[in-house]
């Protein structure tokens, strides 16, 4: 009966060490991530393939690489957005201005004006990262 327990205590060890690796490995293709490498100032930018144990595959500017588990601290993930369509917004208007046409002295000759201004935004905005993995002090020492 003590064995069993052994057993599953360690299992259930084994389990709680690789979840946060489980997140990793349930992203869904395409999704864009920073990696944060051992001893790497900058996080890389990529997007996600797959993951397995050892190793996450990723597309950087368009070719495919991996990055082995070992070498990862930390795995933020942009949540993909559900495809909706952005609603484009357009806003312009027009001024016209009539000449004060009261004589001044040494003003020249006043002459009608009209300016134009528009501007066009995207509504929406992607959601912000969240971390997906990070390396714990047990998973360090494996």
């Amino acid at each position: 009966m003590h064995r069993l327990a052994s057993c599953l205590l360690l299992a259930a060890t084994l389990f709680a060490a690789d979840y946060p690796w489980s997140k990793v490995q349930d992203l869904k293709s395409g999704a864009e991530l920073r990696i944060y490498k051992k001893g790497a100032s900058q996080p890389v930018d990529a997007r996600f393939d797959e993951a397995n144990e050892e190793r996450i595959l990723v597309v950087l500017k368009n070719k495919q690489s991996s990055i082995p588990k070992e070498d990862i601290d930390r795995i933020d993930a942009r949540p993909m957005a559900k495809k909706t369509a952005r609603k484009l917004a357009v806003d312009s208007s027009v001024k016209t201005t009539d000449p004060d046409l009261t004589p001044h002295p040494n003003a020249g000759i006043p002459a009608p004006g009209t300016s134009y201004s528009s501007s066009v935004s995207l509504g929406g905005s992607k959601p912000d990262f969240e971390i997906v993995y990070q390396r714990t002090g047990s998973a360090e020492k494996k």
